[in-house]
């Protein structure tokens, strides 16, 4: 049986990429990978839950990735996180951001730039376990099932 390798390991491995200081990183490039990264859970669990048309797919994916739900799960798992992974957070939520969601507050919408920096950090220094764990646990607490 061939050992699992995490995605972030293979695509460093294949395209040669140079390791980097992730602590260096600015909390909105952590939010910009993390916002991938929390949008393909979320789309993998969907079209793992059943095969259904694109539109489906879509609408169930959004109810779980957008600023407002996202924020709500930020609250939801503040309680749970490592000193480390809460301060992350608290970079990625105090983040000067030029952009602002369509649908959602401010507050709303730094708290889910906050949550996908932590997501990013989490995934872009191999922890995907921690990552997965978060995100269950978060959807658990708001009281959605995908």
């Amino acid at each position: 049986m061939e050992e699992s390798i995490a995605i972030i390991d293979a695509i460093k491995q294949t395209f040669a990429c140079k390791e980097a200081d992730i602590r260096t990183y600015s909390p909105l490039t952590l939010a910009y990978i993390g916002d991938a990264v929390y949008d393909l859970v979320i789309r993998t669990v969907v079209v793992e839950r059943g095969n259904r048309s694109a539109n489906d797919l879509h609408k169930k994916t959004v109810a779980y990735v957008n600023a407002r739900v996202q924020a709500r799960m930020a609250d939801a798992i503040l309680d749970v996180l490592t000193q480390e992974e809460e301060n992350i957070y608290h970079r990625g939520r105090n983040a000067k951001s030029y952009t602002t969601a369509k649908n959602a507050s401010v507050i709303e919408y730094r708290k889910a730039t906050g949550f996908e920096a932590l997501c990013g950090y989490l995934y872009l220094t191999g922890q995907q376990d921690r990552l997965l764990h978060l995100v269950r646990e978060a959807v658990k607490r708001v009281d959605m099932t995908i």
